[in-house]
């Protein structure tokens, strides 16, 4: 039973709040593994080869035996690396990445048991805020991480990780800002529910593919992975790092692509809105998440990486503008309208 709209703004108690703490803990540590093994299965696909297919039944359990891998190395810190600060860098990331997917809705106030419990991990007025607030965070775990490995190699792709964030952070803001025009509201949950009626991915096309590609460089994903450019860098901030350290930051990557691809099911996709009665709003929302995804690993299987210049300047030079235009634009109709 879904309760009214009105119920959002009720205060849970402190044991859901642990419940869901625990269950997005659960999740996260579940599906980031699975991601990776459906990621190297549909890149085999896209280039005519087999993925992992020799580990477990279809290669399923190729996650595990690379986390064993990953736990079981030798733990090993550069002579010039600055101690605290180094093993911080990726703790930070994974922190951020985690409490982020605190404020994705995955349907309304449901009644459970007889307890009204919102499905999501809370629903906070300034959710666009919450969100680019840990987003900035963790930028400062990957210039930590760069800078304190004491490399060349490393600092170089913690600086270029700053440039890049920095720059394409505008854009994404603007292009959520058209929809939160429309909405009238910066909560996520308020968000959905105004999208009752029209998805916002319709009137806000063009922010909707601004947000995507801006997303696709926050998250260091190809064809914008230059932080970590192997042919230039040889893997940028995370260089001097092994074992679970480097992991670390491997996983925060596939946390910060699910999150992206959440904040853009929320923002333009109707979020958990689909046909069918409110027990499927969680995995509409999941189908719309997972959709998105496919299409980080899409773009990394047919685009080559670019040239950092071109970054740079598609940032400033397209985006940036386009996104202006969007928010003016939406500015207008709204007020006239």
């Amino acid at each position: 039973m879904t309760l009214p709209l009105a119920s959002t703004t009720y205060v849970e108690a402190t044991w859901i709040l642990i419940v869901k703490s625990v269950v997005i803990f659960a999740v996260i540590f579940s599906i980031v593994p699975l991601l990776t093994v459906v990621e190297r299965k549909v890149l085999g696909r896209f280039q005519a080869r087999y993925g992992p297919n020799r580990v477990g039944p279809f290669g399923l359990l190729q996650p595990l035996a690379d986390a064993v891998k990953l736990i079981s190395k030798e733990g090993f810190r550069p002579e010039n690396a600055v101690p605290f600060l180094w093993g911080a860098g990726p703790a930070i990331v994974v922190f951020t990445g985690i409490a982020t997917l605190a404020i994705l809705p995955w349907g309304p106030v449901q009644d459970i048991g007889g307890t009204p419990v919102g499905l999501y991990g809370i629903d906070v007025p300034i959710g666009v805020l919450y969100f680019f607030a840990f987003g900035s965070i963790a930028f400062y775990g990957l210039l930590l991480g760069g800078w304190a490995s004491g490399s060349k190699y490393s600092f170089l792709g913690a600086m270029r990780s700053a440039a890049q964030l920095i720059s394409y952070e505008i854009s994404m803001g603007l292009a959520l800002l058209g929809a939160i025009m429309m909405s009238g509201s910066l909560s996520l949950v308020s968000v959905v529910e105004a999208q009752g009626s029209l998805w916002y991915v319709v009137p806000q096309f063009a922010g909707f593919l601004v947000f995507m590609v801006a997303g696709f460089a926050e998250a260091s994903r190809a064809p914008f992975d230059l932080p970590e450019a192997d042919a230039e860098l040889v893997a940028g901030y995370g260089t001097e790092y092994g074992g679970m350290r480097y992991g670390s930051y491997a996983m925060a990557e596939y946390i910060e692509m699910f999150v992206i691809s959440g904040i853009a099911a929320t923002f333009f996709l109707g979020g958990w809105m689909g046909p069918g009665p409110g027990w499927l709003d969680p995995i509409w929302m999941l189908v719309k998440v997972l959709a998105l995804i496919f299409v980080f690993f899409w773009i990394r299987a047919t685009i080559p990486r670019v040239r950092y210049d071109q970054l740079m300047s598609l940032g400033w030079k397209v985006l940036l503008p386009l996104a202006t235009l969007n928010v003016v634009v939406t500015a207008i109709l709204v007020t006239v309208t």
